[in-house]
C-alpha cells in the first residue's frame, strides 16, 4: 500500500513538473485533439490537402526544435488523433 502511494506520488510530481516545463502544451494539445475529434471523415481529409496555417507552422517549428516538449505533445494527442484517423480510413 504504501509502495503504491509512493509510485502515485511521483507519478503526480512527474505530471506536474512537466506542466511547468511546457505551460502552452495544455492548451494546444487539447485544442488539436478537439479539432479532430470534433471533424467529420471528409472534412479531416480536405484539410489534409490544405496548406498549414501561420500558428500551425509556428507551432510544428517549436516541436522540432525541442524534442521533450515534442514526445509530451505526441504523448498526449497520438491516441486520440490515431484513432480518428483510423476511422476515417488514413491507416490501415
Amino acid at each position: 500500500m504504501i509502495k503504491q502511494i509512493a509510485i502515485a506520488t511521483v507519478a503526480l510530481a512527474a505530471g506536474v513538473a512537466i506542466a511547468q516545463q511546457f505551460p502552452m502544451l495544455d492548451n494546444v494539445a487539447n485544442k488539436v485533439v478537439q479539432k479532430y475529434q470534433g471533424m467529420s471523415c471528409e472534412q479531416l481529409w480536405a484539410q489534409k490537402a490544405q496548406p498549414k496555417s501561420a500558428e500551425e507552422q509556428r507551432v510544428i517549428g517549436l516541436l522540432k526544435s525541442d524534442p521533450a516538449m515534442r514526445t509530451e505533445f505526441l504523448n498526449r494527442v497520438a491516441g486520440p488523433i490515431t484513432n480518428k484517423m483510423f476511422e476515417c480510413g488514413m491507416i490501415p
